[in-house]
């Protein structure tokens, strides 16, 4: 189910200086509930102003992906940004499962045959159409993949079951997770697509989804995605736009699911929860992060993770246990490899961080590029 953006309320923010690219602020008045780090982004918007919902980092390049079919590619940190869009097509590009430098799948969301799958292997040079949807109830919502040949697709109910598609040769072909492996759907329990982060496939041949609604759920699969158990979400879903929104892992392989309402976006609800998968009763647990409102995203680096919304983002030192505020600057989608953080979100910003601007003391060290604004470049 494809949310629309919603209005969110408007945080008290200094006056910010314009160059060629944008230099992120904090508030000017961080309250005591919700202190500010001082935070650099190196951010930049992209020619065509898309709504930018996925992202991904892979062999130093970075990738992000909109609406109007658009994609952008960096090959030096978020310097230079080619358009590498697929021809030809002006869907909603939610997800993109990156394999290395030249080889990725783009999924974009729509109903019946707007949902697609494109692949490229020559770095977006050119995309190929591998498999769009029949289905015209079908939507997609989210891909992921354990490795360059096997993955799965989560997609909106078709025929009263969510539709599980399953592949082994890299995207070529699909089939579907038989429905009787699968639980019923609760009643008013919906699949969101948000920003491509409701599937993840895990160690272990292991993956997970989540969904929304007013029963939400994280389902867990731990068979390459053959069958599948429900957990209950602590999560805000008092409306049928709220609950689960994405998932997430850290680098201890800790599972984390995020959300919220996206017609409240900066309401102050549970907006995030861990899975606790050792104990005697394996359950969910909510997760104190601040409460500012829907969260789409979190991406993690060693001991640290960032955690991501339109209202702002956090950031935790200790694996995602502990959040404070780190900038309010928000963005759609998050991702990252080693020190490279690549953020993107509304009207075409696309956001750079690196994780070694961060002193010893868990600050940001704002002397970075701190009067050095950075040249925007689209092609």
């Amino acid at each position: 189910m494809k949310p629309n953006n919603g209005i969110f309320l408007l945080v008290t923010m200094v006056t910010l200086s314009w160059s060629l690219s944008i230099k992120s602020l904090n508030a000017a008045t961080p309250s005591a509930q919700h202190p500010t780090l001082e935070s650099n982004w190196q951010i930049n918007t992209l020619k065509s102003t898309p709504s930018l919902r996925a992202s991904a980092v892979k062999k130093g390049i970075a990738w992000v992906g909109g609406t109007g079919g658009k994609i952008f590619r960096s090959s030096d940190q978020g310097v230079h940004w080619q358009d590498i869009s697929i021809s030809g097509f002006c869907g909603d590009i939610r997800d993109l499962e990156v394999f290395d430098k030249n080889t990725a799948i783009a999924m974009s969301v729509g109903s019946g045959e707007q949902s697609r799958l494109y692949k490229t292997e020559n770095a977006g040079k050119s995309w190929q159409l591998i498999y769009s949807n029949k289905a015209p109830e079908g939507f997609f919502d989210s891909i992921d993949f354990w490795d360059s040949t096997n993955g799965l697709l989560l997609g909106d109910p078709v025929d009263g079951f969510y539709t599980l598609l399953k592949t082994t040769d890299g995207g070529q072909t699909w089939r579907r997770i038989s429905k009787a492996k699968l639980p019923n759907i609760l009643n008013q329990e919906a699949a969101f697509a948000a920003s491509g982060n409701t599937l993840i496939t895990t160690a272990n041949n292991s993956a997970w989804i989540v969904t929304g609604g007013l029963s939400a759920s994280a389902y867990f699969s731990k068979d390459l995605g053959e069958s599948w158990q429900r957990f209950s979400l602590p999560l805000y879903a008092e409306t049928e736009t709220a609950g689960a929104y994405a998932l997430a892992s850290n680098s201890l392989g800790d599972i984390f699911a995020l959300g919220g309402d996206y017609k409240d976006r900066s309401g102050n609800y549970a907006n995030i929860a861990k899975f606790n998968g050792i104990q005697a009763l394996p359950h969910w647990s909510a997760i104190n992060a601040g409460n500012r409102g829907l969260r789409t995203a979190m991406t993690c680096q060693s001991n640290i993770c960032f955690l991501a919304g339109k209202t702002g983002t956090e950031i935790s030192f200790d694996h995602g246990n502990q959040w404070q505020v780190f900038s309010n600057q928000g963005f759609y989608t998050i991702a990252n490899e080693g020190e490279l953080v690549v953020a993107a979100g509304h009207e075409g910003r696309v956001a750079i961080y690196k994780i070694n601007e961060l002193d010893g003391n868990n600050n940001i060290n704002s002397n970075i590029n701190s009067n050095k604004p950075n040249q925007t470049h689209n092609e």
